[in-house]
């Protein structure tokens, strides 16, 4: 058999085998049948990029792990819009934005916390306080117990990280 009919032909029988499964194990953590289903149906989305299908000894432990990063990655999307939401609210005018704007917002934000994610700890906390507290490099030095120098070179490394991230 070609291996492309030998790939299909595992992840058939993964899912036949194991959606149901991973719906209701996700059900009873996430307590939403829709968000069961949709991080259920993502992670086999994920699962068709595996590399090596064919030699996945434990497929269960596989779709826990994809699903448990899709679930967190939601769990993190929803945080971000309930903050900027609670942002928004404790606005003196509050201003409701267009469903456009709204989900240009999201986006970005989503964007950046990607991107803040990957830095390391300090290199994360020194741009977040300069960019959002507006913290000076020497009132973030103080906090984070490194030089200026170095909060310059974090938030240049977070800052290029942006560049890089919208350019594409």
């Amino acid at each position: 058999m070609d291996s492309h009919l030998a790939r299909n032909a595992r992840l058939s029988c993964i899912y036949k085998d194991d959606h149901s499964w991973l719906e209701r194990r996700l059900r009873d953590g996430l307590r939403n049948r829709e968000d069961a289903q949709d991080v259920a149906s993502e992670t086999f989305a994920q699962l068709l990029q595996a590399p090596a299908l064919h030699q996945l000894n434990e497929p269960r432990a596989m779709l826990i792990t994809i699903a448990r990063r899709i679930t967190w990655r939601l769990w993190r999307r929803r945080e971000l819009e309930k903050a900027w939401l609670d942002m928004l609210r404790s606005q003196p005018e509050a201003v409701e934005p267009s469903a456009e704007s709204r989900v240009q917002t999201l986006q970005a934000l989503q964007a950046l916390d990607a991107i803040v994610d990957g830095l390391s700890a300090k290199a994360r906390m020194a741009f977040l306080y300069s960019q959002l507290d507006g913290m000076t490099h020497a009132e973030i030095a103080g906090r984070l117990k490194v030089s200026p120098t170095m909060v310059r070179k974090y938030i240049a490394q977070a800052l290029r990280r942006c560049c890089e991230a919208f350019e594409a």
